[in-house]
């Protein structure tokens, strides 16, 4: 069965009692079934929660405007107005912030202002921020050695790399990123970390990671020098995860709840998948509103907002362009990769929370915007809705200057 757009019929998934139509424990993140499934991840997999405190929430003042029809360039062909690139691009929602307001917030495909939505990669950017506290309270040294935190890490391919070097994904760790070869080792991380089952019919002498930790600690080979050059891995954020609970002693969930998520004001408690162990998820496992994602860019924007430290702020905004280089230079012709972020040019200095299938925090200091986008795309990358999004992006910045 194909994915289907916002202005489609939609397919009776989970529905009736009981369903029908269920999502294979296998597929439940490809299409079509991850229209459903990305907005009710704690129906398929466990979860903890980041709580997000007694505390009152921020308020995001509205200064609304009826963008719907905004003309955008219609990149490779695709839509040239905002209604619809949002429905060319199986958006779930969108919102526009404009010095801290909200000027244009949009829901689809069922999702509403409470609903939790998968965030991908994104999660990588909000671990870093939480991340970035600890470090401004002088509790984690990004240039100490991982295996300061994590001695167990020097019988691994990280000996002798920096927090920093993880941090900014230019370790020399060897990680097979490819997502559709169960056999990779990001095919190996979705069943360590409990996403899904071992493959059904897979060679039965494999012997798969039964924990995010223990395919860490398999992790032996090294391609390159730590710091030579940057190189997407998503495991990464599981190892700084681990360096964050060693310090603190305490789960992940717990420490960007404390942290993060309740001093920024946030509007609903969000959550993490968790493996077998409990470790959660750091990679691509969080979930959260679509509102309070744009909290998360603003308070970037607001140079860490009395949470995030500014020394974090400016640091993420300023990366090693020189050893940012093909694939990533498809969409990101100028780019750079700093503190689990994505530099959009050395320029404006722009940032991009990034996570496959079309999930996306963008932080623009320029035009003092931000701009969240949640998808549920029918394939894990698309460089032409990569491309068009931030075109939309761009377009609405324009007409919002």
């Amino acid at each position: 069965m194909s994915s289907y757009r916002n202005s489609d019929s939609r397919p009776p998934i989970m529905q009736g009692s009981p369903p029908g139509l269920v999502p294979p424990r296998d597929q439940w993140d490809r299409p079509p079934w991850n229209r459903w499934s990305f907005q009710n991840i704690r129906q398929i997999l466990p979860t903890a929660e980041v709580w997000r405190g007694a505390g009152p929430v921020r308020t995001l003042p509205r200064a609304e405007r009826d963008l719907d029809q905004l003309a955008i360039p219609p990149v490779e062909g695709g839509a040239a107005t905002l209604a619809g690139f949002l429905d060319e691009t199986y958006t779930d929602g969108f919102l526009v912030l404009k010095h801290g307001s909200i000027v244009y917030e949009r829901y689809f495909n069922g999702m509403t202002e409470r609903s939790l939505h998968l965030s991908q990669s994104v999660a990588k950017s909000v671990t870093a921020a939480a991340l970035g506290v600890l470090v401004g309270r002088g509790l984690l040294d990004v240039n100490a050695p991982v295996t300061r935190y994590v001695p167990e890490l020097d019988s691994t391919a990280y000996r002798g790399a920096l927090v920093q070097h993880v941090l900014d994904m230019t370790s020399g760790v060897l990680f097979d990123e490819t997502y559709t070869n169960p056999y990779s080792d990001m095919g190996q991380l979705d069943v360590s970390s409990g996403w899904k089952p071992v493959p059904e019919g897979s060679d039965p002498g494999f012997r798969w990671p039964r924990s995010v930790f223990e395919q860490i600690l398999g992790l032996g080979r090294i391609e390159r020098r730590h710091g030579e050059r940057f190189a997407y891995r998503s495991i990464e954020t599981e190892v700084l995860a681990i360096c964050m609970e060693r310090v603190m002693g305490r789960r992940l969930p717990e420490i960007v709840s404390e942290f993060l998520w309740a001093p920024m004001g946030a509007e609903e408690s969000a959550s993490f998948t968790v493996d077998q162990q409990g470790h959660a998820l750091a990679d691509g496992g969080f979930n959260a509103c679509l509102r309070d994602y744009a909290r998360v860019g603003l308070l970037y924007l607001e140079a860490g907002g009395g949470i995030v430290p500014p020394g974090w702020v400016e640091a993420t905004r300023t990366g090693n362009h020189a050893i940012f280089g093909e694939p990533y230079t498809d969409t990101l012709p100028q780019g750079a990769y700093r503190n689990q972020w994505w530099i959009e040019d050395p320029v404006d200095r722009a940032l991009y929370a990034r996570g496959v299938f079309g999930q996306m925090i963008y932080v623009n200091w320029q035009h003092r915007m931000v701009a969240v986008k949640l998808s549920s795309w029918p394939d894990f990358l698309s460089p032409r809705f990569t491309r068009q999004t931030q075109a939309a992006l761009h377009a609405i910045a324009r007409h919002l200057a």
